[in-house]
């Protein structure tokens, strides 16, 4: 995994065919008891679709990020309802500052 200083931070996953794929970082959150990450790919198909990645996030002794697969169905619901209120709280900072950058 790769960051890259740009007007977001960005990873390069490493997908499941052995191709790459750079990703915005939209958010970082917790869910449960885990922290998860999720990620907009800036290239291809998925990015066309508007698709973005979850996965759970952990970050190892030498402040080396891990990115773990969500495995099963009940823990990807958690985290998907999770991500949800994430964006509608991005959505109100974003409505908040408008407001005050107005004033």
């Amino acid at each position: 995994m790769e960051n890259n200083n740009q007007e977001y931070n960005t990873v390069t996953l490493m997908l499941d065919d052995n191709t790459e794929c750079e990703c915005a970082i939209i958010r970082i959150f917790p869910a449960g008891d885990n922290d998860y990450i999720a990620l907009l790919p800036l290239e291809g198909e998925a990015a066309d679709n508007d698709e973005v990645y979850l996965y759970r996030y952990k970050v190892e002794g030498d402040n080396e990020p891990i990115l773990e697969n969500i495995e099963s169905d009940e823990e990807y619901e958690l985290v998907s309802e999770a991500f949800d209120e994430e964006l509608d709280a991005m959505e109100y900072e974003d409505l908040y500052e408008e407001e005050d950058n107005e004033q």
